[in-house]
């Protein structure tokens, strides 16, 4: 495989992804480690990504405030208009994190009534600075890759929680694996997120559909609605509507 090919592969990854790790590049790629960090290295002297460590992010993930192109930004944005179509007013609201919750969280109305409790700081600044609905950011140790809180401290914050709904991005969703990541201190995150809640809300762009990622977060039946920018009667979204609804 050339240069070029592997780099735009890695390039497609971390755009849908939002963060790739060496080793798992490594094996997609079917080349050694060194070759996948010289590729990582150059894609970063060209400003296309940011390299963490075990891997890179997306340049749209890594500053979010500063307006980057963001990868399949209308499709994202379309998602966030269908997500809203479940907020009423006087809705206790738990949202994750991630490029499509900021869509969400740019768009609620000045005058909604209830509150938004949310592991992001960033979505809670959004909301904050749009909105005069009330938000509360439960907090802990910021990843450096996801830009979420994390850790104990969070989860034990959600455990007290009871919500309507919890707004949650995927890395991954199919029909055998259900909700998949490849972050364990995220993966933790969100099982705690969809506990604290009556529903759970998967929002998503059609590429994440039917990928499995190392790790499990829940299964399909723990999930009551999926929402891509898709219509909801397209074909790739029938196996999903047998178990959720889909919008």
């Amino acid at each position: 495989m050339l240069q070029e090919e592997r780099q735009n592969i890695i390039i497609n990854q971390i755009n849908l992804h939002h963060k790739v790790l060496t080793t798992d590049l490594s094996k997609l790629l079917n080349v050694s480690l060194d070759t996948v960090r010289r590729d990582l290295h150059e894609l970063e002297e060209s400003g296309r990504i940011v390299k963490v460590h075990g891997g890179a992010v997306s340049k749209s993930f890594h500053i979010p405030f500063q307006q980057p192109r963001v990868y399949a930004r209308e499709e994202k944005r379309e998602v966030a208009h269908k997500a809203l179509s479940l907020f009423k007013d006087g809705m206790n609201i738990l949202m994750g994190g991630g490029t499509i919750m900021l869509e969400l969280a740019r768009i609620i109305p000045k005058n909604q009534k209830g509150t938004v409790f949310t592991v992001s700081p960033l979505v809670a600044l959004e909301v904050a600075q749009r909105s005069n609905i009330r938000v509360i950011l439960i907090g802990g140790e910021v990843s450096h890759d996801a830009y979420v809180c994390t850790g104990p401290t969070v989860i034990s914050q959600l455990s007290e929680l009871h919500v309507d709904i919890a707004f949650i991005g995927a890395n991954g969703l199919s029909v055998k694996e259900g909700l998949t990541d490849h972050d364990w201190d995220v993966v933790q995150v969100k099982k705690a997120l969809m506990k604290a809640a009556d529903k759970t809300a998967v929002m998503c762009i059609s590429e994440k559909l039917d990928i499995s990622q190392k790790l499990v977060v829940n299964p399909l039946r723990a999930i009551e609605a999926l929402i891509t920018e898709l219509s909801p009667t397209d074909k790739r979204l029938q196996k999903y509507s047998k178990s959720m609804k889909v919008l």
